[in-house]
């Protein structure tokens, strides 16, 4: 093979990260975008330039009806091919390697063309999918070798099939989706022809010096999925049948247990691609919740896998292996797995990006390049948008000034890393405390900066990042004691009796009930990885098929009730690949959700509601208030007659959701400019 540099076991350590990551497949929606493959390549080639051993392109169908949505990207002319060309070349020129993964969605396309092995409707798409005929799994089966050729002609080093995660090649292999009396339904062996034959066909037709990855289904984790004997079965098939690696993938996209959120532990499911090594010869990718170098090094240590797939930790940074490499891990921006920027926005058909690296597929309009004239900049507010905002000023050459009237950077991020399943978010804080140094940020805390400092020192700029504050609510007895806001409980830590109420049911409300419902003298099930797989019902041992089980829940300290105002689900503003997670959680631990609420008042008797009408009083020891933000804005309307350019930036400037993605957003986009 001419890729042994690439697949060779190597010594572990940082500097020989390089050859055992793979950047995962993402789709990123610049794949249907006016001048997107223009886009792609630079999005990639940064990538290649980090120092990236492989590159996994979204998925690309081989024909019109496997796309993932109606006139979604596809595969199936040289025209088509040529556009690709752009991309190859990129990544080739920072001698990177990249291939393709070719993905046909089956019954999971949001399309009237639709098909998948039987007429079963998938339980997340509206459309039922009409059944391939026995000529047209023929027909599928030499689009994906004509796509795999297209590919191979337009300079990618090999492809990658997708056959996980619920799309077409895993509704042949399970009877959950396949009911066929043909030749490619009824028993394991025949349902397992469709990747095997798929598999064969494209190595016959690109030849031995061609990457073949193909990603195996090695945890169902839906009803009637397949058993680990028979994952092993297939993976000894798909070997046999040319792959030249198999990639982990773990979870149909219907499955009920979380597998990529935040809530996951660190390298989750790594154990899973452990029992596969041995099983074949060729090399294993594993992934899921790796983000940092010290995680993908535990992974390989352990003898999880020869390789290490990630994909939203490179949205984050671009240049994660070169960090690692020069065994400078503080400086990596790492994802912390929120789904905010890039998948919520590949399933509302946005152009993908990231949280905490806005530039992500933005590469070639969103440039921060060095200052032509140096200036003297005052960020006030040490959250997110602050944070942003002085340490990219710095990295420009201005000087900065950064003041904060805490005694530490974070802002509300050091709120949300206290809620369990969000301890990912102390990385974002750890990032820019890094920055802050290295750029040599004047940083005050315990400082609240007023008019006089700020005329005093003569400022070019002043950025006003000064956040929000908590949004009161209406009712009687607001002053008791037992009446908190969740500043007091997150970031103050007050104690909390064993009965609560929660005003407001939105992402903060949803927070601090994940909060109030864990035992904090214990590990998160979200950092321990058996803990986890009990909670959510994932069985370790492997004994039943999909690899499910009973959920066992952690029993909740204290009685939650979770209150709004308005009628309709709990939750409606949460994102909409992680919301189900919130809701799934907190019905675990028990919470009762009430809403058309009218709060009336609180005192040693309880708490005062009308629900739909009706008078009721809540037990509870104390009500935390959640009801929103208001911006924090008075510094900055104080200022506006000084000679400086003023901004405002931030929750201070919209305090809508406490939306942190905007916020990096806007301060990158501002300190682009100046």
């Amino acid at each position: 093979m001419s890729y042994q540099k690439l697949l060779s076991p190597l010594d572990l350590g940082f500097t020989k990260l390089k050859n055992r990551v793979l950047m995962g497949s993402m789709h990123t929606n610049l794949e249907e975008h006016p001048n997107g493959f223009d886009r792609l390549a630079q999005y990639f080639a940064e990538r290649a330039k980090g120092q990236v051993g492989l590159i996994v392109t979204g998925g690309i169908s081989p024909n019109p009806e496997g796309a993932v949505f109606q006139g979604g990207a596809q595969l199936t002319t040289k025209e088509e091919a040529v556009k690709h060309q752009a991309i190859t070349k990129a990544v080739h020129d920072h001698d990177g390697k990249i291939c393709m993964q070719i993905l046909h969605a089956g019954r999971y396309a949001y399309s009237p063309d639709a098909v998948g092995a039987s007429e079963i409707q998938s339980p997340i798409t509206p459309i039922k999918p009409k059944k391939l005929t026995s000529e047209g799994v023929y027909k599928t089966i030499e689009d994906y070798v004509n796509c795999a050729k297209l590919a191979q002609f337009a300079g990618y080093d090999g492809i990658e099939v997708m056959g996980s995660e619920g799309y077409l090649i895993n509704q042949f292999i399970v009877k959950r989706t396949n009911n066929r009396e043909d030749e490619w339904g009824g028993s394991y062996e025949n349902r397992i022809k469709f990747p095997i034959k798929i598999v064969e066909d494209i190595r016959k037709a690109v030849g031995e010096n061609f990457i073949i990855i193909y990603r195996l289904s090695m945890l169902d984790l839906v009803e009637d999925g397949s058993s680990w004997e028979e994952v092993v079965q297939l993976a000894k098939a798909i070997e046999k049948a040319g792959a030249t690696i198999i990639n982990t993938g773990i979870g149909w996209h219907e499955a009920r247990i979380p597998t990529i959120g935040t809530v996951v532990p660190k390298a989750g499911f790594a154990w899973v691609t452990k029992r596969m090594m041995g099983e074949v010869n060729i090399p294993l990718i594993t992934t899921n919740r790796i983000n940092m170098p010290d995680v993908a090094e535990n992974v390989l240590q352990e003898g999880c896998a020869d390789m290490i797939s990630m994909a939203r930790p490179f949205l984050a940074d671009p240049n994660w292996v070169k960090k690692a490499m020069d065994n400078n891990p503080d400086e990596i921006n790492t994802c912390i797995a929120c789904n905010q920027a890039c998948l919520d926005h590949t399933f509302e058909l946005k152009i993908s990006s990231c949280l905490v690296n806005p530039r992500a597929c933005h590469e070639t309009v969103l440039n921060i390049l060095p200052a032509t004239e140096k200036k003297k900049i005052a960020v006030v507010g040490a959250g997110p948008a602050g944070l942003a905002a002085a340490t990219l000023a710095a990295e420009k050459s201005h000087t900065v000034f950064l003041y904060e009237s805490e005694n530490q950077i974070g802002g509300q991020f050091n709120m949300a890393k206290v809620i369990p399943g969000k301890e990912e978010y102390q990385h974002t804080i750890r990032y820019y405390k890094t920055l802050l140094e290295k750029y040599n940020v004047h940083v005050h805390l315990n400082t609240k900066a007023d008019k006089e400092l700020l005329k005093n020192e003569a400022f070019d700029h002043i950025i006003i990042a000064t956040g929000v504050n908590p949004r009161q609510a209406e009712f009687d007895g607001l002053n008791h004691p037992n009446v908190l806001s969740y500043v007091d409980v997150l970031y103050h830590k007050k104690s909390v009796g064993n009965s609560v109420a929660i005003v407001g049911a939105g992402g903060i409300g949803f927070d601090v009930a994940e909060y109030l419902t864990h035992d904090h003298t214990h590990n998160s099930p979200s950092l321990n990885v058996t803990a986890y797989m009990k909670e959510w019902g994932v069985d370790m041992d492997y004994e039943d098929r999909g690899g499910l089980e009973q959920p066992q829940p952690l029993p909740s300290p204290r009685q939650v009730f979770l209150l709004k105002r308005s009628g309709g689900k709990h939750g409606k503003s949460l994102g909409k690949t992680t919301g189900w997670i919130h809701r799934a959680s907190l019905k675990m631990k028990g919470v009762k959700h009430l809403a058309n609420v009218e709060y009336k008042k609180f005192d040693n008797e309880g708490f005062h509601i009308v629900v739909n009408g009706e008078d009721q009083i809540l037990k509870v020891d104390n009500v935390v208030i959640c009801a929103g933000q208001i911006s924090e804005k008075s510094l900055y309307e104080e200022i506006q007659d000084l000679s400086a350019q003023i901004h405002l930036i931030g929750g201070a400037d919209k305090a809508a959701q406490l939306d942190a993605k905007r916020a990096i957003k806007q301060a990158t986009e501002l300190i682009a400019e100046i």
